[in-house]
């Protein structure tokens, strides 16, 4: 009787330890033999049988790895060893990874394995100190190699890359300068751009973008915040003082500049034109939605973008503004180099824009046929950046599909029946190849 109590206590402690402890796992064991890997945490996940929160040592400059390393954050998410793997290229910090409901899509519909790589100088993988110069596209994507490589031992199967945004920018560059290493590449809403201020936004906002009539609207809008600025400035900077925002410019021309941003915020998220207050509409009605688009805290020298920032004024390129309507209800004079004076860090002032990646980018598309599918949102305004300019009608592999009327929400699931059809019959095809 008190072996039988005894050996059912053993039993229950068992049960209860965490895996670390009671026993290991085979992917646990795999990833152990990785040698650039130095922590393995578990993670509660409602979609994969194992989830993991892991830090690869990678060097700060793998060019010179003798300045050093740091630790970048890598959640791993196991569906099975026989199975492919997505490869999530995030542009920015990843801890929305750690939900144990989160799955990305092509993962869920395909059942693959997913690696979620955090953009080094973000969050958890930020090299101390923070040396700028290090932070370049060439550097990402050589983080995004040496991860994949680590883990292909694991996964020996097919690799999707993917990512959204600033994500698919690196889906992109990491596909132009690493072209063997995945099988096929989703960028989701990835700009092109080939300066600072690309130039293509502006005409694209104020020409092609939706209706002239919601354009009209839109920009009577912005007239209307800038007429009534005797009255809604003092709202404005109370509420700057309120949430102790800092800039580099008066607050008067802070005010400016969100008015400035603001058809480029409504549009890029989809935004209803309908929610637009009516010309008549109370000044608390009016000053209520500009901030619910177009909040100031996107010009905050504290706020949690700088290292896209300075990549923006390095290498990815950004967008300018058009003040020409506005001008004579302005504060500003000119708008030119807004970025670097606004928003990029102090100690990030030496960065110049370098036109090399933009280049080598436009001219790996052009002349190879890489297993790619580029998604578009008609009415998001980087979509002026897109890549819509490639002749995919000589290519066999590349796509691209553009949702009608999509924002930069747009990904497979939001494209119309057909196109979803499309894009999903090409990855499983490619997937069985």
């Amino acid at each position: 009787m008190k072996k039988t109590l005894f050996y059912s206590i053993l039993l229950l402690v068992g049960l209860c330890l965490p895996l670390s402890v009671a026993a290991q796992t085979e992917l646990q064991n795999k990833m152990k033999e990785i040698a650039n890997i130095t922590e393995v945490k578990a993670l509660e996940s409602e979609e994969f049988a194992e989830k993991y929160v892991t830090y690869f040592t990678q060097p700060i400059d793998h060019e010179n790895p003798e300045l050093g390393t740091f630790r970048q954050r890598v959640f791993v998410s196991h569906v099975g060893f026989d199975r492919p793997t997505v490869l999530v290229t995030e542009g920015y910090g990843a801890s929305y990874a750690s939900n144990p409901r989160y799955r990305e899509e092509l993962s869920k519909w395909f059942n693959t394995n997913m690696i979620f790589v955090e953009y080094r100088y973000f969050l958890e993988s930020t090299p101390e100190p923070r040396d700028w110069q290090y932070l370049t596209t060439k550097n990402s994507a050589d983080d995004l190699h040496a991860i994949r490589n680590a883990f292909k031992q694991i996964y020996p199967g097919k690799w999707i890359a993917t990512g959204i945004s600033k994500g698919g920018q690196t889906t992109m560059l990491y596909r132009t300068f690493y072209p063997d290493d995945v099988d096929i590449s989703v960028p989701y809403v990835a700009p092109l751009c080939y300066g600072v201020e690309d130039g293509r936004h502006e005409p694209f906002l104020r020409y092609k973008v939706g209706t002239a009539e919601e354009r009209r609207t839109i920009e009577n809008f912005q007239f209307e915040v800038l007429k009534r600025r005797a009255t809604l400035q003092p709202l404005f900077d109370k509420h700057c003082a309120e949430k102790k925002y800092e800039f580099r410019a008066p607050l008067e021309e802070i005010y400016d500049y969100a008015v400035l941003e603001y058809p480029f915020a409504l549009w890029q998220w989809g935004t209803p034109i309908s929610t637009i207050p009516s010309l008549d509409a109370s000044d608390e009605e009016i000053f209520k939605h500009l901030l619910a688009i177009s909040d100031p805290s996107y010009f905050d020298v504290n706020g949690p973008y700088a290292s896209f920032n300075v990549q923006a004024c390095r290498e990815l390129g950004y967008y300018g503004y058009d003040m020409r309507p506005f001008k004579d209800y302005m504060v500003i004079k000119s708008t030119k180099d807004y970025l670097r004076r606004l928003m990029l860090p102090e100690d990030a002032q030496f960065v110049k824009f370098d036109k090399t990646l933009g280049k080598k980018i436009t001219k790996f598309l052009k002349k190879n046929d890489p297993k790619m599918i580029f998604i578009y949102g008609e009415i998001d305004p980087w979509s002026a950046a897109a890549v819509t300019w490639l002749n995919t009608n000589k290519k066999k592999n590349l796509h691209i599909f553009v949702e009608p009327r999509g924002s930069h929400k747009a990904r497979i699931s939001t494209l119309p029946e057909d196109m979803q059809k499309e894009a999903k019959a090409l990855i499983q095809k490619w997937l069985e190849e």
